[in-house]
């Protein structure tokens, strides 16, 4: 609370702080079994920070010791092989890849580390909800939640 040495009122509590719960994306996921493969089409449509759809084609093993996943982008024609997330700590996954971007034509690897706290410099939660719609279609429903909380000052006399 603000106690100004201007005999203002204090200013409230909801004044203080702002959480800002945004959807973020929707992913429709089409999934087949073929020979030890899941066959997966994804459609994904993003809200935040701006709208943007995309469509892969996505490729892993159905045993429970997979490793990897094979992932095709025919918008941008990006190919990836992704290793599974690699749980670091409770919160903290590392995934390493490598790919090629035919537009481009070119060739890297990289690695990223993930988290659901924080993001791009702001305060920051995310998460992601999934509802199975029928046997093969999931939806995948994305949100955040912005944060602002109050700056707390003082001193000791």
């Amino acid at each position: 609370m603000d106690w100004g040495s201007n005999g203002e009122e204090p200013t409230s509590w909801e004044e203080l702080y702002s959480i800002n719960l945004i959807p973020s994306e929707l992913f429709l996921k089409f999934r087949k079994e073929v020979q030890g493969l899941r066959v997966g089409l994804n459609l994904e449509f993003y809200n935040a920070p701006c709208n943007e759809f995309q469509g892969k084609l996505v490729l892993k093993p159905l045993a429970p010791e997979r490793m990897w996943k094979f992932i095709y982008e025919p918008i941008h024609q990006d190919v990836r092989i992704l290793s599974k997330k690699i749980p670091l700590t409770g919160y903290l996954n590392l995934q390493v890849g490598v790919g090629h971007n035919f537009q481009m034509n070119a060739t890297g690897w990289k690695w990223k580390l993930t988290t659901c706290f924080g993001g791009d410099g702001i305060s920051r939660i995310r998460n992601k909800t999934s509802l199975g719609v029928c046997p093969g279609v999931d939806m995948r429903f994305g949100w955040r939640a912005d944060y602002v909380l109050p700056e707390v000052t003082g001193q000791v006399p």
